[in-house]
């Protein structure tokens, strides 16, 4: 795998109460908060690829401007890109993808879980590095 893949996959286990699940098969780590996916990593084509939630409209901007992001694979195509980690897109945009994708999950939480989080990590741990929230 790409030295883009690994970095991208500790970035992801770094999130806050980010478990990693093998529901699938056992070269596709499925990463999850509170039990509710946020992002997925496999190889498409001998190319490694990330799964990761996107507002609608975002979703379709990134693709527009990114030759390596997709609509998801095996994904509701709506809400999910697959951005494939062949090193032509920055790390750093991946990395945003990835706060987004976290992000927009733990907004979807319950209330209780939400607050939970909210309690013991801070809002740019949360909310990704441009949020104010």
């Amino acid at each position: 795998m790409s030295g883009q893949f690994n970095d991208v996959k500790a970035y992801i286990k770094a999130k806050p109460e980010a478990k990693e699940e093998y529901p699938f098969k056992p070269d596709v780590p499925v990463f999850k908060v509170y039990g509710k996916m946020f992002a997925l990593l496999s190889e498409q084509q001998g190319t490694p690829v990330v799964n990761l939630k996107c507002d609608p409209e975002h979703a379709i901007e990134l693709r527009s401007i990114f030759e390596t992001v997709k609509p998801g694979y095996h994904m509701n195509k709506k809400h999910w890109n697959t951005v494939y980690l062949d090193d032509s897109l920055p790390i750093g945009e991946v990395m945003c993808m990835v706060d987004q994708s976290y992000e927009l999950v733990v907004r979807g939480l319950t209330k209780k879980d939400r607050q939970s989080l909210e309690l013991r990590y801070s809002s740019s741990d949360l909310y990704g590095r441009k949020s104010d929230s």
